[in-house]
């Protein structure tokens, strides 16, 4: 940069990803990712499906544990060819970038921009019951919230990180303080049918299977980390470190909140609640507690939105660096540490989601909600592109490699094609796997209109 130059020039500069994060900022953007507003409702799902209290603990501790392996495979990818593009990295070198654009397209356009306008929905929702702002209340926070979010990650990358710390604390805090109520309320005790059930319950309950998609569900972003894999201080081991450290405080807080509850609630109360949460809340604080607890899911809500949107525009990014007609978006800001333009594109993208969502609501959720499918299937390609990697790259360093070769990759995969299969069976029973292929068919136009105008 020339002494003329503006320490902070709005002039994008044509620097790539540096390493300015600390380990400690990655693994707060991955838990406060991971967790969000999931944890409040499915321990009372994972409770209901396995009806006993051992096999419900050990479809927690099971996530956790998956999720560990996951992390171990994508720790090996991060660390051998670390990029701001994650997944669509990963798949661009083991498949080719033709089939990486579809991954990328869905993530763009419905993934991760869904998941911001949805999880600020859901911030709208609570902050509606606090004070009101007409018939669109829920809409119009949910706007404001994509557009401050977007502006404070436009400020540069400590700017967005530092919010992620305060938030991912304070939203780690908040479930801490569930976890103390779970321990002061006292649990209605169980009829004697019901625990001698309880007592007997050996056998692995026969939808043991469905309440582990509930619980992988609530596990899952973990691998987003990989999108900060080239931004991370300390070398390549420290995406090793960070993926690490984030699956275990994951682990940790998710069965210390599922046990706590268990405590104030009982397994019976567990099963029969909508919202385990704001009831043992109630139950130790009461009014005031069943208050708190809207407070708590609203910065779980900012910490997930804030989290995906640091690495959701990043996948843009990638995306633009590969293909001239979107390389708009492939310009990295070298004194902010941003993708300045691609942070803008996923913000309107989500503004516009927020748009159709306060208009078709139920069809906006669907819409995201089935792309699910999508989801699974990329991420099971990318447990197998460890090994295409592994056969057609052999010669690069891998600074870290999974232990117990091949056999956790192959938990990993498998994992996944179950996720993939359940996700399409459900799809399939709500009649709405359709949309899967209409956003797919969009990105194929897309795709083929960007070969046609490359060749040309």
């Amino acid at each position: 940069m020339s002494p003329a130059e503006p320490k902070d020039s709005l002039e994008p500069s044509p620097a790539a990803p540096r390493p300015v994060l600390s380990v400690f900022d990655a693994v707060m953007i991955t838990v406060g990712i991971v967790i969000g507003a999931g944890i409040f409702k499915t321990p009372s799902m994972v409770a209901g499906v396995t009806g006993a209290v051992d096999w419900m603990l050990i479809a927690w501790v099971l996530g956790g544990a998956l999720s560990l392996v996951g992390a171990l495979c994508y720790a090996e990818l991060a660390s051998s060819f670390p990029s701001a593009g994650g997944d669509y990295h990963f798949l661009s070198r083991a498949y080719g970038k033709d089939l990486s654009f579809f991954f990328a397209w869905a993530r763009v356009a419905v993934i991760t921009t869904g998941s911001i306008a949805l999880l600020a929905f859901v911030f709208g929702d609570y902050m509606s019951r606090v004070l009101s702002l007409g018939p669109n209340s829920s809409a119009i926070y949910a706007g404001l919230t994509v557009i401050v979010l977007t502006a404070i990650n436009l400020l540069g990358l400590r700017e967005s990180a530092r919010t992620q710390n305060v938030l991912t604390i304070i939203e780690v805090s908040g479930l801490v303080l569930v976890a103390i109520a779970g321990l002061i309320a006292t649990a209605p005790a169980a009829a004697p049918a019901a625990t001698a059930a309880a007592a007997s319950a050996n056998a692995i309950p026969p939808m043991f299977g469905l309440a582990m998609v509930f619980v992988l569900l609530t596990y899952g972003g973990w691998n987003e980390a990989a999108y900060i894999s080239a931004e991370v201080k300390g070398g390549p081991r420290a995406i090793v470190r960070t993926l690490v450290l984030s699956i275990l405080v994951i682990t940790a807080v998710y069965v210390a909140f599922v046990l706590a509850v268990l405590n104030g609630l009982g397994l019976e109360g567990m099963k029969n609640s909508k919202a385990v949460g704001a009831d043992v809340m109630q139950a130790a604080f009461g009014p005031f507690g069943a208050q708190l607890i809207g407070v708590i899911v609203g910065v779980a809500t900012l910490t997930s939105i804030n989290a995906t949107m640091i690495v959701g525009a990043r996948t843009n990014y990638a995306l633009g660096r590969d293909w001239p007609l979107l390389a708009f978006i492939g310009q990295w800001h070298g004194t902010r540490h941003v993708p300045v333009v691609a942070f803008v594109v996923q913000g309107a993208i989500a503004l516009a989601l927020v748009a159709f969502g306060a208009l078709q609501k139920d069809g906006f959720s669907a819409m995201v909600e089935f792309t699910a499918p999508v989801f699974w299937f990329f991420f099971l390609l990318t447990g197998v592109g460890l090994f295409v990697l592994r056969f057609r790259e052999p010669h690069v360093a891998r600074p870290f490699k999974v232990p117990l070769y091949p056999i956790l990759p192959l938990v990993f995969v498998i994992t996944c094609g179950y996720l993939f299969y359940s996700s399409v069976t459900y799809a399939q029973s709500q009649q709405a796997v359709h949309i899967t292929f209409w956003v797919m068919g969009f990105g194929a136009v897309a795709w083929a209109l960007m070969r046609m105008l490359k060749r040309g």
